[in-house]
């Protein structure tokens, strides 16, 4: 499974999950809810300490990577990110079709998703950079072939952010799953490939204010 690690940028800091952090998430969580129409955010210290139990129980078993997300500029914890559904193409095919294979030590294919920002950091970069922190360690470590980002397709703000990044709109999945407000959800589906990468980090470079050296 993949090892537990802390991304660093210039304003932001992904940190592993794990229960010290529940009140700080559930601060952040408590700031405007109302920002959450189309997203499930845990709400209160129970639901928080549920949702953390639950993600790490996934990291376990090697299918997640979750972390909380630390804003430098205020040094407070305000949203919580992960890469997920983490597929290892490594070794034998699983049998039966649809079973489990054996995990790896590093995931072919990873979404990134279950994103969420208190209303105070939405809008400020800091989705942006958490977004390439991921991005730069499944391309650049873990050499993965594809990333798969996910949104409400009535969600403008989450796929107009995701369309920023370069990535591809593969479709638009009807009737996808139960949505946060209780309706039946499209969802959009967007890729980024390997080949892709670098023409993706050189256009977040150019947004985030990085530049390489000549």
């Amino acid at each position: 499974m993949p090892a537990f690690v802390t991304l660093s940028g210039r304003s932001v800091r992904l940190e592993p999950l794990s229960l010290a952090v529940v009140d700080d998430l559930v601060a952040a969580s408590s700031e405007d809810r109302s920002t959450y129409a189309f997203t499930r955010v845990p709400h209160g210290r129970e639901e928080m300490v549920s949702y953390v139990e639950a993600v790490l129980a996934e990291q376990a078993e090697g299918r997640t990577l979750p972390f909380a997300i630390r804003w430098l500029h205020t040094d407070r914890i305000v949203g919580a990110t992960r890469l997920m559904h983490l597929e290892y193409w490594q070794g034998p095919m699983p049998w039966p079709p649809g079973a489990r294979g054996a995990v790896g030590e590093v995931p072919s294919v990873a979404d990134i998703g279950y994103t969420w920002l208190a209303a105070s950091a939405q809008g400020t970069g800091v989705n942006r950079e958490s977004k390439y922190l991921m991005l730069a360690l499944a391309f650049e470590t873990w050499q993965v072939h594809r990333i798969t980002l996910k949104a409400d397709v009535r969600n403008t703000r989450s796929r107009a952010a995701i369309e920023a990044l370069g990535a591809h709109l593969d479709g638009v999945r009807r009737a996808e799953t139960r949505g946060a407000d209780d309706t039946v959800r499209d969802t959009a589906y967007y890729s980024i490939l390997n080949c892709e990468w670098p023409l993706v980090r050189e256009r977040l470079h150019t947004r985030l204010g990085m530049f390489e050296a000549a």
